[in-house]
């Protein structure tokens, strides 16, 4: 009897009918098991922390890791996954490990800080305390784990029957898509994740690059059902909102900003307004050290920028860097911005608002009808940057409720992610006849289904919108 023929599988377990938790499994008919990606869940309540502390597959039996980019909800499970066994390679490019080193770091800081504040409450309901994800120690195993994946221009062998091609997507410093030409039933077949799909007009970064003709498209979906706003002026916008916040009402203007590329994009829009002598004359912080880390980390990576930023920094010498600039790393300083009654911009971690210092800064000035919070990127709808955007009446912060009496605004131009047109651009190198299969995932429920007809009417098939924990043959 002949045995049971042993197809290519993808198996989701994260990023697949929601938005965060990056982790695609690719099992060869070799038997090579590859994870794509291995990201925390945000803003996902309590389902998310179950999530976060059962992956659905057990550690020891993965080979190899992968690594689109550093965002946490990319990345930000891998301590967790060497603490639980997984002792294999993760393969990723410089910039991606740079920021991984601080990110990872701080991610695992953050946890312990909060978890305080839950564990208290849990001790008070009687319930038993939680134990972290992870430790500092499991970040310093996942570094020693780390190997630099050679350039993006070529395929590299990964495993037996599983090369490897990356190339630049433009969402964030480092940020790849990566093709795996993989042997299959006696064929090559070309399977590319597209991670997190940059825009071709980043302030920062080169633009997104194509990506080779695939058999396979794991392909990310997040605006799959929107247009960005027709930004012609960012820059007039962005001071228009500095000027009525800080100068007409002498207000805050607070920003939360992921501290990877959008950070450094605010910044750097700032210092433009300042080289031009257009920016007031008010004091802006940075309040987070992993803002101050990753500002640093994308100084270094300067092969990364596009030609506009390099002409600048000829002119200007320093692009983040301007007169009443401050960046803030000590606790104690970050505290005492909130008690500084002036006007002041303050620009801090993390772009969802649902961790770091920018969860105080907002908490001490939503009911300030004066301040102003400013969304410039994407945010779940259950975080309280979504909620905020979605100019809720009241919410949650470190347990109180608050009412809203700050004004909210949003400038979408900063958003790392690519809308549909400019994703169906980024597609344009893929002929649809020669792609039989393709996973959409990294979305809500309506930008999925959104994404999926407007493949369709672009003459892609078979398009699937991956659910949790489903497993595909390929």
């Amino acid at each position: 009897m002949e045995p049971d023929t042993i197809f290519m599988q993808i198996s989701f377990f994260g990023a697949a009918g929601r938005v965060t938790g990056s982790k695609h499994l690719i099992t060869t008919e070799q038997g090579k098991r590859i994870l794509l990606d291995c990201g925390l869940f945000q803003g996902e309540g309590q389902e998310g922390n179950e999530l976060n502390r059962h992956f659905g597959f057990d550690p020891h039996t993965i080979d190899h890791v992968i690594m689109s980019h550093a965002h946490i909800d990319h990345s930000g499970l891998l301590p967790r996954l060497v603490r639980e066994g997984f002792s294999g390679p993760i393969h990723c490019n410089e910039p991606t490990r740079d920021l991984l080193s601080i990110m990872l770091m701080d991610s695992a800081k953050i946890q312990e800080s909060d978890l305080k504040h839950v564990n208290k409450r849990r001790l008070e309901r009687g319930l038993p305390e939680l134990e972290p994800l992870y430790d500092a120690e499991d970040v310093r195993q996942v570094m020693r784990q780390i190997e630099i994946m050679p350039e993006h221009s070529d395929y590299w062998d990964l495993c037996e029957g599983v090369a490897v091609r990356s190339s630049v997507n433009a969402h964030i410093l480092g940020s790849v898509a990566l093709t795996l030409a993989i042997q299959d039933g006696g064929r090559e077949k070309k399977l590319t994740f597209t991670g997190d799909i940059g825009r071709p007009g980043d302030h920062i970064l080169r633009g997104p690059e194509a990506i080779p003709q695939s058999d396979i498209l794991i392909c990310e979906s997040t605006y799959g059902d929107r247009l960005h706003e027709d930004e012609s002026d960012a820059e007039a916008h962005l001071l228009r909102i500095v000027k009525e916040t800080c100068v007409e009402r002498s207000g805050k203007l607070i920003i939360p900003a992921f501290s990877i590329d959008r950070t450094q994009e605010l910044i750097y829009m700032l210092d433009r307004l300042a080289f031009a002598k257009k920016l007031p004359s008010i004091p802006v912080y940075v309040d987070s050290p992993l803002s101050v880390n990753a500002t640093e980390v994308m100084s270094k990576h300067r092969q990364c920028f596009n030609a506009e930023i390099l002409d600048y920094i000829t002119r200007d010498g320093d692009p983040f860097g301007f007169p009443n600039l401050h960046y803030i790393s000590k606790v104690e300083e970050s505290k005492a911005l909130n008690d500084n009654k002036g006007p002041a911009i303050i620009i801090s971690a993390s772009g969802m608002a649902e961790a770091g210092r920018i969860k105080h800064h907002i908490k001490n000035h939503i009911e300030d009808p004066n301040s102003t919070v400013l969304i410039v990127g994407y945010a779940t709808p259950n975080s309280l940057a979504g909620q905020l955007k979605a100019r809720s009446e009241k919410v949650r912060i470190f347990g109180d409720w608050h009412t809203i009496l700050c004004r909210i605004e949003v400038m979408d131009s900063f958003s790392a992610h690519a809308d549909y047109h400019e994703m169906l651009a980024y597609l344009s190198s893929q002929d649809p006849n020669r792609v039989s299969q393709t996973y959409l995932v990294h979305g809500n429920e309506r930008a999925l289904q959104a994404w999926q007809s407007r493949l369709l009417d672009r003459g892609f098939r078979n398009i699937t919108i991956a659910k949790h924990g489903q497993t595909y043959e390929c």
